[in-house]
């Protein structure tokens, strides 16, 4: 697949535990995205954060959470990736979407 370098940047920002079809979000996001052939896409665990609600989610064992906070980055075109999120969108109950310019330097 050849990709332009002009590409966009998808960031979707839930928690670990929040569902899809009966399997974690996360999970079920990048399944979508592949199955829709876009670029490509990763999931990062988060150590600490925080959301809309302002609760604190972190990995230290005194405040061990069991949510902590998980970012679903996916890379492709603007048009494809606006096409995704408005796939996906219902099934985010929680968290936040960004987009952003990538200024993609290769794809191999």
């Amino acid at each position: 697949m050849e990709f332009e370098k002009n590409g966009c940047l998808l960031r979707i920002f839930i928690g670990e535990n929040d569902r899809a079809h009966g399997r974690p979000l996360y999970e079920w996001l990048v399944e979508e995205a592949k199955r829709q052939q876009l670029a490509g896409a990763t999931v990062l665990r988060g150590l600490m954060g925080f959301g809309k609600k302002s609760r604190i989610h972190t990995s230290r064992i005194l405040r061990l959470s069991s949510d902590l906070p998980v970012v679903v980055e996916i890379v492709d075109t603007r048009d494809r990736l606006e096409a995704y999120l408005a796939s996906v969108e219902e099934e985010i109950s929680e968290g936040l979407a960004t987009l952003e310019k990538a200024d993609v330097r290769f794809y191999r």
